[in-house]
């Protein structure tokens, strides 16, 4: 019998190729979509196939997906940062909604479930209860929210229109091994980075800003427990966490005593986010396994290897 294929696009980045390993690791074939514009060739998975494509590109996608015939898309590929949101909207815009409205044309044509990584914390907005539950209507403070929730809601209408059970998958703040400590995303790699430097991290909002960490292996099972499942699922732990807890955290797994720099929160970034991750418990049959001690002493170690094999 032959094996059905899965696409992963963004699978070249920190979460995706975490998600093809799973893929390949099952036995699924598993083919990779990504324009390398952030993700890094050497991430990806030997037994997978890499195509360099950019979800903008209509024609490029639809021959690529239309000659694969895939039997499900997890649909990672994305703008993720929001500064670039704020300075570059259009282009957060192209590849976040009109390369979302292309993932699904083309799905539609083979009857593939798509499973839409999204976030939460930058779509529920600073007013938003917690822990925030899917049914609060988003309120999204940066055009990066915008385009996700825009890209959600073409995700759950080519679900109910077409039939087919396309699920949204709303991230917490994901850590863990591969992610970049360059930019402002990931506050746990950049401060790891910083750490093994000998550097001192800068805290924004001085420490006070609370975010839903999820270690990435956590996030790949939610996303795998999706296919098939339609709806809008919050994939998170259900607890806050301040910047500074982080901080001390991973201060204390690099057996470091620098102390961080304090300083206001930048444009778009929110004061407090935590999900209320029950109803995928309920519909998913999943909850997070990865104690976040445990995982932040872990993802130090495995990133210091990164960072030394880089250097």
């Amino acid at each position: 019998m032959q094996r059905k294929t899965a696409i992963v696009t963004g699978g070249a980045g920190f979460i995706g190729s975490h998600v093809v390993d799973a893929l390949v690791a099952d036995g699924t074939q598993t083919v990779v979509v990504d324009d390398l514009s952030t993700g890094l060739a050497e991430r990806v998975a030997a037994e997978s196939v890499l195509e360099e494509v950019d979800i903008t590109d209509r024609a490029a996608l639809d021959t690529l997906i239309d000659s694969t015939r895939p039997a499900v898309i997890y649909h990672l590929a994305a703008q993720s940062s929001v500064t670039v949101s704020v300075k570059d909207p259009n282009r957060d815009c192209a590849v976040n909604v009109q390369g979302t409205v292309n993932v699904l044309e083309a799905a539609k044509r083979h009857g593939a479930p798509v499973i839409f990584a999204s976030t939460g914390g930058a779509l529920y907005g600073n007013d938003a209860p917690i822990p925030t539950g899917e049914d609060r209507i988003p309120a999204p403070i940066a055009p990066y929210g915008a385009s996700k929730w825009a890209g959600e809601a073409y995700v759950v209408t080519w679900s109910t229109a077409n039939g087919v059970p396309h699920a949204v998958c709303r991230l917490g703040n994901v850590y863990g091994p591969r992610q970049s400590p360059h930019g402002e995303a990931g506050v746990v790699a950049i401060f790891s980075y910083q750490l093994w430097r000998g550097e001192s991290p800068t805290l924004f909002g001085n420490g006070t800003p609370t975010r839903d960490y999820v270690h990435v292996s956590d996030v790949v099972a939610a996303m795998l427990a999706a296919r098939g499942k339609p709806g809008v699922f919050n994939i998170a732990s259900g607890t806050e966490t301040s910047v500074l807890t982080i901080f001390e955290g991973l201060r204390t797994a690099a057996r470091a005593t620098v102390e961080p720099k304090l300083a206001s929160l930048r444009p778009g970034e929110l004061e407090r986010s935590c999900m209320n991750p029950e109803h995928a418990r309920r519909e998913l049959g999943w909850r997070t396994e990865i104690e976040l001690t445990t995982g932040l002493a872990d993802t130090y170690r495995q990133l210091v290897e990164e960072f030394e094999d880089q250097a």
